[in-house]
């Protein structure tokens, strides 16, 4: 099937969101553009890393005078938009500074059954028809400011962890491996 391309260049809204309860939440990266609006599933984990690695870069750039520090736009609190329908799972993410634009580019490739084959092909002609679905948003560093300051609210807004070991909470609480087996709650 020739793989299909989504892109925002720049998006008018780029965020992380979830639906679901807290212990059984899915996790997307959404993009709007007018009346086109692209959803993609990731784990939570994919969310995280993808917001430490934007601040560490933001953070860099800045430090070398590349970019000026910016307030980020208005906050976002406002749900995903709707109608949410998955476009792919997120295999792998890649983040980049596009020098000659200004813009922070971020990519989600579709998982794949073969993902270390596949991505050593999508480095070789990622202009080729063949292969995982692509989703590529181009933000300006406030808009990706504010991407991970709504990021991080996203992921800690999930279940609290527990004291001893960390884990996340569930509402009744859980076996403790630290606790020596112990219930805590």
């Amino acid at each position: 099937m020739p793989r299909r391309r989504f892109v925002f260049d720049p998006p008018e809204r780029f965020v992380a969101g979830t639906t679901g309860d807290p212990g059984s939440r899915t996790f997307f990266l959404q993009a709007r553009e007018g009346e086109r609006v692209v959803s993609v599933v990731l784990e939570k984990v994919q969310v995280a890393v993808l917001a430490d690695r934007l601040n560490q870069l933001l953070d860099e750039l800045e430090r070398r005078g590349i970019t000026e520090p910016e307030p980020p736009p208005p906050s976002d609190a406002e749900p995903l938009d709707e109608p949410i329908v998955e476009a792919f799972r997120a295999g792998t993410l890649t983040l980049g500074w596009d020098g000659s634009t200004d813009r922070v580019l971020v990519e989600a490739r579709a998982q794949t059954e073969d993902a270390e084959e596949a991505e050593v092909e999508e480095l070789e002609d990622d202009d080729s028809e063949d292969g995982p679905d692509l989703f590529r948003v181009r933000l300006t560093a406030p808009a990706a400011r504010a991407f991970v300051e709504r990021a991080v609210r996203v992921i800690a807004s999930g279940r609290p962890p527990c004291p001893l070991c960390g884990q996340p909470l569930d509402p009744q609480g859980h076996i403790c491996p630290r606790g020596n087996g112990h219930y805590v709650n």
